[in-house]
């Protein structure tokens, strides 16, 4: 299965795992809660999906990779207790909590979180010392004598052999206590990550052409050569920042993150003719709706690579704008979440109860950043609103009247509220401008790709079904987008066989 189903697996498996009877106990006991072992490819995406979970589950996060660990952190260090048996006083070895167990009861105790994912890693690379600790674990989530928290689903993951000389194979034994999942690559769903997280669009849209190499690993003369689903999203990442910086994105930058030469040098033209088509194409004014003659006949006239390509950066401008209409639409509704919280606290002036509210949400983010439930991007919203609701509070820092504060502070907020709906506007107007080149410029297919990536986008089909676009609506019926999907995929995949 690929990432994407992988990841519902293991949300269903948590949902199973949590489920309390009508006596507050677990339906299925803490000991039977089989561990879900992730078996597939390195870099893959098995440990981003385990932060995505826990933040949409709402439970906690400990991760571990054990390549790090020695057998004195998982078991812990011996010590002597003094203990009677049969009247005669005997000294017998102890050993202190392991590593990792006391690190899910401090996460307990900071984010007051109580049920998590306990997440092991490289699981089964450990040296031949600590085998028999790793099997232990696995078949009774314990570590010693020391027992992992109820409420705490184990998930373990590793690579397989082909992938890893250290790997160690399992026996039936150990798998039969296991719900062992198999992952394999798979673009389309590494695609709806990329377009949610803002990989940069040359990679998406090379990797859209060329799905060949979105994952490849071989051994020649001189090694291994790979390229990895992790090694395209960190190359990407860093290109945004280089271009942020102005700093040339070539060769030498490429085959630090894409380790097969063929491969990087290839991307490395690719990104070079990303540029040219970025200054050629002129996507202000497409946005604007100021394409002139000389841009449709281009777009008419260029390949399938070169219009895929612009596909691609109609896409990463819309993408940018509408995302920034929808983050600042959940920046005002976490405003709005403290304000209703403001107007039940109790203080001597407005402006004082207004503080302690921010700071009691400013603790509720730390606590659910410290159970590892928490995204960037939800991070980064609630501090801008918390940070723009510290402003206001000193607006009001002397009144008294609470209703006479709260006027003010929804003044503030509705004006907040037009301009993000004006914001909006802009932005479906870009994008009926963006459709409008595309049908002008296009085939029907052509068009119908730009259509169905602008869905693959979460903040945009967030957008649409907020606010809509006429002109996304009308060609997204017509062109039969899901009915048409199969033809596209061919098509994409004959091309990527012929390159």
């Amino acid at each position: 299965m690929n990432i994407k189903d992988a990841k519902e697996q293991i949300k269903n498996a948590i949902t199973a795992y949590l489920t309390k009877d009508e006596m507050g106990r677990y339906c299925i006991p803490p000991e039977k809660q089989r561990p879900v072992f992730l078996m597939g490819p390195p870099g893959i995406g098995k440990t981003a999906i385990m932060k995505q979970i826990a933040e949409e589950t709402g439970i906690g996060l400990l991760s571990y990779s054990m390549t790090h660990h020695t057998r004195q952190s998982l078991l812990g260090l011996p010590f002597i207790e003094h203990k009677t048996y049969g009247g005669k006083e005997c000294s017998v070895s102890e050993y202190t909590m392991s590593e990792i167990i006391a690190s899910v009861y401090d996460l307990m105790e900071v984010s007051g979180v109580r049920e998590g994912l306990l997440f092991i890693d490289e699981i089964n690379c450990v040296s031949e010392t600590l085998a028999p600790i790793m099997l232990q674990f696995l078949q009774y989530k314990m570590f010693g004598k020391h027992k992992v928290p109820d409420g705490w689903i184990v998930v373990a993951a590793g690579n397989p052999p082909e992938y890893n000389d250290s790997v160690r194979e399992f026996d039936i034994v150990t798998w039969d206590r296991l719900k062992r999942v198999d992952i394999e690559p798979d673009f389309d769903a590494w695609k709806e990550f990329a377009y949610k997280t803002g990989v940069h669009s040359a990679v998406v849209t090379y990797l859209a052409i060329k799905r060949n190499h979105f994952f490849e690993i071989s051994t020649t003369v001189d090694g291994k050569r790979f390229v990895t689903p992790r090694g395209w999203d960190d190359l990407g990442r860093m290109i945004e920042l280089y271009e942020k910086n102005k700093i040339e994105v070539d060769l030498k930058l490429v085959a630090q993150y894409v380790q097969d030469k063929k491969i990087a040098i290839d991307f490395a033209n690719y990104y070079d003719l990303f540029q040219k088509y970025r200054q050629k194409y002129r996507i202000g004014d497409i946005l604007d709706g100021k394409a002139d003659d000389e841009l449709y006949r281009m777009a008419k006239n260029g390949k399938f690579d070169e219009k895929y390509t612009l596909i691609g950066l109609l896409l990463e401008a819309t993408a940018s704008v509408i995302k920034d209409v929808i983050d600042g639409e959940k920046v005002l509704n976490a405003q709005a979440e403290i304000l209703l919280r403001f107007l039940r606290a109790e203080g001597n002036t407005a402006g004082e109860m207004l503080v302690r509210v921010i700071d009691e949400a400013e603790r509720q983010t730390q606590s659910r950043k410290a159970a590892g439930a928490l995204s960037a991007d939800r991070e980064r919203t609630a501090l801008r609103a918390t940070s723009a609701l510290r402003l206001q509070a000193e607006k009001i820092e002397t009144v008294t009247d609470r209703r006479a504060a709260a006027q003010l502070l929804k003044k503030d907020h509705d004006a907040e509220a037009v301009k993000l709906k004006k914001d909006a506007a802009a932005a479906s107007k870009m994008l009926s401008n963006a459709i409008n080149f595309c049908d002008g410029a296009f085939s029907e297919q052509e068009l119908s790709i730009f259509i169905t990536e602008l869905t693959a986008s979460a903040s945009c089909a967030e957008f649409l079904g907020k606010y809509g676009c006429p002109e996304y609506f009308a060609h997204n019926k017509n062109l039969l987008i899901y009915e048409r999907g199969n033809d596209i995929s061919a098509r994409l995949k004959r091309l990527d066989s012929e390159g």
